[in-house]
């Protein structure tokens, strides 16, 4: 028994070991994928100024669809932007939350990602900072504004409001904490320039 028992936990821990490794793959391989498709979404013909206000309310896009692009200039990044935020949807990139505003609708749009892949270093980002948005009804600059720690349950954040362009990220948080999170972070942006 004695003999066995090293053998049960080394092999326990190349178990865990592995489904991390093959996790974080399949992660990779999702948001390089939806990546590339909102490259390929963005560089579609843009539509006339006069068009850019139907387009997300006649068409919406599916759960799971991808978007457009967040780039962060600060951290270097381009992100997918993915419609929903279930699981599956933020595996592939940032997820649009479902009834939340798009960018030139004047409301408050709203994005999500998980602290340990997509915004990692979202930490790092301060008042001052600009986040981009590329979508198919054109490009929209945000400059962050303030940021806030709630708690998980304050469902305050997300109000819907359309009364002007507001851009909100939130994560869970702290960054670098083992399990499901007890708090989330959140950015707050306004529009500089579409």
């Amino acid at each position: 028994m004695k003999k066995k028992l090293p053998l049960f936990i080394i092999l326990t821990g190349l178990i865990l070991l592995g489904w991390g490794v093959w996790q974080f793959t399949q992660t990779k391989l999702q948001t390089t994928s939806a990546l590339a498709q909102a490259k390929v979404l963005i560089s579609q013909k843009q539509p006339a100024a006069a068009d850019k206000k139907k387009i997300n309310k006649e068409t919406p896009p599916s759960t799971g669809d991808t978007i457009g692009i967040l780039g962060i200039p600060k951290l270097k990044a381009e992100l997918a932007i993915v419609e929903g935020t279930d699981p599956d949807d933020l595996q592939k990139g940032v997820g649009h939350y479902k009834g939340s505003y798009f960018p030139g609708d004047n409301g408050q749009i709203v994005l999500s990602g998980h602290r340990d892949t997509v915004f990692r270093h979202l930490g790092e980002l301060k008042i001052g900072n600009q986040l981009k948005m590329q979508m198919p009804n054109g490009d929209f600059t945000y400059q962050i504004t303030k940021t806030k720690i709630v708690k998980s349950n304050d469902r305050s954040i997300i109000t819907l409001q359309n009364q002007q362009e507001e851009l909100i990220l939130t994560t869970c948080y702290p960054f670098h904490y083992v399990g499901n999170a007890p708090k989330r972070y959140i950015i707050y942006a306004k529009l500089i320039k579409s």
